[in-house]
């Protein structure tokens, strides 16, 4: 019989073929190599442990701590939770996480924003909104409110009753504090109804030192101007065809388009007047305002009471109120 030559190297016997045992220390191919994450070792783990491997040595084996492998982890109880997040939202449903976080944390519930926008995109409450980019020009309205009762701005917002008639709404804000100050709705408006209004919010919280304004026939009627100079309250008119340029206005017109107006169904002026009210209510004293840091414009308004007053703001000669040629 030839001698086998040194490169053939050991020959292939059926003992070398045999499989390996639970006592045999070549396990090529072992599971617990390919595991990767905590979960999957805690897999080979069990494995090993119905083959009799004592708990220690297999978490040895695979490389896993015994704190990792006695951990337990809690469920989350998150349920109560998700409900509140999905009342709000059908609540609020032009209204974000962020917002919803806030009214929460009014409520006294300890919690963190995180946890909010997480549980919010997983149950997709996610708000798409898609805004318009709008050409910037560069001009702008000087004189930006500094104190409550520094500028106020109106303005009128339209919509409908069930049907068909037309609501015209005149809208009155602080620009400092954002605070609604009068939401009138008729199915029209004079110089001097417009100004009976201001009256009467003038009456209960003192003159602003200006008003803003675009250039609607309510607002640069001759009697009206002459009234604001009476009055010693200076006016600003925005330039036609800018309406960004009275964003204040334009932004709470948004909000009241969105979580009041396209949610209602009005029947009649009255009916809207009364609806019109319950949100100005809500508006005020319980939602919160992002521009705020989230604080409600009353609690805004009452912090803001104690920062002094220009005194030369708003009274002097050159900033009474600018009054149109009849023509």
């Amino acid at each position: 019989m030839a001698a086998s030559s040194p490169r053939e190297g050991k020959r292939t016997t059926p003992e070398n073929c045999r499989p390996a045992t639970s006592g045999d220390r070549r396990h090529e191919g072992r599971d617990w190599e390919k595991a990767v994450t905590p979960t999957q070792k805690r897999a080979v783990v069990r494995q090993l442990i119905a083959a009799h491997v004592r708990p220690e040595r297999a978490c040895f084996l695979v490389g896993l701590p015994k704190s990792s492998w006695h951990y337990r982890p809690k469920p989350r109880q998150d349920s109560e939770l998700r409900q509140q997040i999905h009342d709000l939202a059908k609540e609020h449903p032009r209204r974000g996480y962020r917002f919803i976080h806030a009214l929460l944390v009014r409520t006294g519930a300890r919690i963190n924003k995180k946890r909010v926008r997480r549980l919010w995109r997983e149950e997709g409450l996610t708000v798409k909104v898609k805004t318009s980019k709008k050409i910037r020009t560069g001009a702008s309205i000087p004189m930006q409110a500094e104190y409550p009762n520094h500028v106020w701005t109106y303005d009128f917002v339209f919509d409908r009753t069930l049907d068909g008639a037309a609501l015209k709404i005149l809208t009155l804000t602080d620009e400092f504090t954002r605070q609604s100050l009068a939401l009138r709705v008729a199915e029209s408006f004079t110089s001097r109804e417009v100004k009976d209004v201001l009256q009467a919010v003038i009456a209960q919280r003192g003159a602003p030192g200006f008003i803003r304004s675009d250039h609607g026939s309510e607002f640069i009627a001759r009697d009206l101007g002459i009234w604001l100079a009476v009055q010693e309250i200076g006016t600003r008119f925005i330039e036609p065809g800018k309406p960004w340029q009275n964003g204040y206005a334009e932004s709470f017109h948004s909000r009241l388009r969105k979580e009041c107006l396209n949610r209602e169904v009005f029947y009649s002026v009255k009916h809207a007047q009364v609806l019109l009210d319950d949100w100005r209510s809500f508006y005020n004293t319980a939602r919160p305002h992002s521009s705020l840091a989230y604080l409600i414009p009353d609690e805004f308004a009452q912090q803001a009471r104690g920062r002094p007053a220009d005194p030369l703001c708003g009274h002097s000669a050159a900033n009474v109120a600018v009054i149109p040629s009849p023509g």
